[in-house]
């Protein structure tokens, strides 16, 4: 069956595994083939270009955006590019024809950008300039690691076929889509398994939208057109029923089966499966999606459908965040006042802040934002048409599941936050109850996802 695969970053560092755990794994002849490999870029090297997705450390768009030369810090991101490639000689890279390929790639960005530059210079133009000059510099990491592991691929007698979407030799003006149909268009996918990179050059920018999220949108995309019988992501990880790294790996297990809107209850609180954005057109196209761990190639990993309801009432996954911001507005003439909530969305709306959590009682709303979303004139705007605006610093657990509806699950969870001397600030249960919300200070979000854990999990 024709499957769309997506691998990670950190997957793809880990070239050997890749190759033998989801390439080749049990898997000869024509079961090799029939496949779509969407490949990000090798760990740390989009860091290298743009900025580190965590700590913010500049790469070198830095030196574009702040009008530096990059000339040096591309040159010295080339040669670590060349690094990998030797490291992964031994796996049957022909690291001669590597290494002209990056060379030849980076110097040709390397004009795109020296056009950009000079662009800027001009005082003309800005905004897009610079979103360009990302893409391109972007483009470079997945077209790197795409030939890497497509020229391996190829040295072991693998029909292997390189479909690099970035169309930095491409002058035509064409839409995300338009490109990927162009692309497959005289592939016959059953006798070759296609390497594509992740990142995909259109008129609508892919990065507009999505920004560092954008291979899970070519991922998507794909998908969208070829109508696989399942799209695939493989990560580092399985989709977990809680954080291994904060509850213990022994207490945990994979999810196993689940539905997209759980997939979304997850991404709104940062811990994506799938970019809601991208899983769309996959729910809407009936395409399941399944999450495996590259480590584990035997294991099935968890299947995200749009219609699954567990058989069982259970909690599937326990998760949450430590990176919110809990805005609490009052003002006692919102008693009975019609309006007062939609002014206050509209304030959000204007400063471009989305919320996850929202509550409401006679005279406040209490509202919680990621905390990277905060604007000191968001809340000088909120300031001038009511009385009190509060904020600080919060945390929020949830507990996330297709079917929950039990008698004595709240009460359970929040005995256990209570035994664990944890104080519930706020908490939330929307009537389809797939998720319940707990809104709690930041210093006990580890305590509460244990806790929860052994109460609930």
């Amino acid at each position: 069956m024709l499957t769309v695969e997506k691998i990670g970053g950190t997957s793809m560092s880990a070239l050997h595994e890749v190759i033998d755990n989801i390439v080749l794994f049990e898997r000869e002849g024509d079961a090799l083939y029939n496949r779509v490999l969407v490949v990000s870029a090798f760990s740390g090297v989009t860091n290298w270009l743009l900025e580190n997705k965590k700590t913010k450390a500049p790469g070198v768009y830095h030196h574009i955006l702040s009008n530096e030369d990059f000339h040096q810090p591309l040159e010295e991101v080339l040669t670590q590019l060349k690094q990998l490639n030797k490291t992964y000689e031994p796996l049957g890279l022909d690291l001669a024809t590597a290494d002209a390929f990056i060379t030849d790639h980076v110097a040709k960005a390397r004009t795109y950008l020296e056009s950009a530059v000079v662009m800027l210079a001009s005082g003309y133009l800005n905004e897009g300039v610079l979103l360009a000059a990302r893409e391109i510099l972007a483009s470079i990491g997945e077209t790197h690691s795409a030939y890497v592991l497509a020229n391996i691929l190829v040295s072991k007698g693998v029909n292997a076929k390189l479909i690099d979407l970035s169309g930095l030799d491409d002058q035509r003006a064409l839409t995300i889509n338009e490109r990927i149909k162009d692309a497959f268009a005289p592939i016959d996918l059953k006798t070759c398994i296609c390497i594509t990179t992740g990142y995909t050059k259109g008129t609508e920018g892919i990065m507009r939208e999505f920004d560092r999220g954008y291979s899970e949108v070519t991922f998507s995309k794909i998908a969208e057109i070829l109508k696989p019988e399942e799209a695939v992501i493989h990560k580092e990880y399985h989709l977990s029923t809680a954080d291994p790294g904060l509850v213990g790996v022994e207490n945990v297990k994979p999810v196993g089966y689940t539905n997209y809107d759980i997939a979304d209850q997850l991404a709104d609180v940062g811990m994506e499966a799938i970019h809601p954005k991208a899983s769309k057109p996959l729910e809407i196209s009936g395409i399941n999606l399944r999450i495996k761990n590259t480590f584990e190639p035997a294991h099935p990993g968890t299947l995200i459908t749009q219609d699954y309801v567990s058989k069982v009432k259970r909690v599937e996954v326990i998760t949450g965040t430590d990176k919110l911001l809990l805005v609490d507005i009052y003002d006692p003439l919102m008693v009975g006042n019609v309006g007062s909530d939609l002014q206050i969305m509209q304030l959000f709306y204007n400063h471009g802040v989305s919320y996850t959590f929202k509550t409401t009682s006679a005279n406040s709303i209490t509202i919680v934002i990621w905390a990277n979303d905060f604007k000191q004139q968001l809340i000088d705007d909120l300031q001038k048409s009511f009385e009190k605006i509060t904020f600080e610093p919060v945390a929020m657990v949830c507990l996330l599941g297709s079917n929950m509806d039990q008698p004595g699950l709240l009460a359970k969870a929040t005995t256990a936050l209570a035994k664990s001397d944890i104080n519930i600030i706020s908490a939330g249960v929307a009537r389809r109850k797939t998720n319940i919300q707990f809104v709690i200070a930041r210093e006990e979000f580890k305590n509460a996802i244990v806790a929860l854990n052994q109460a609930v999990g």
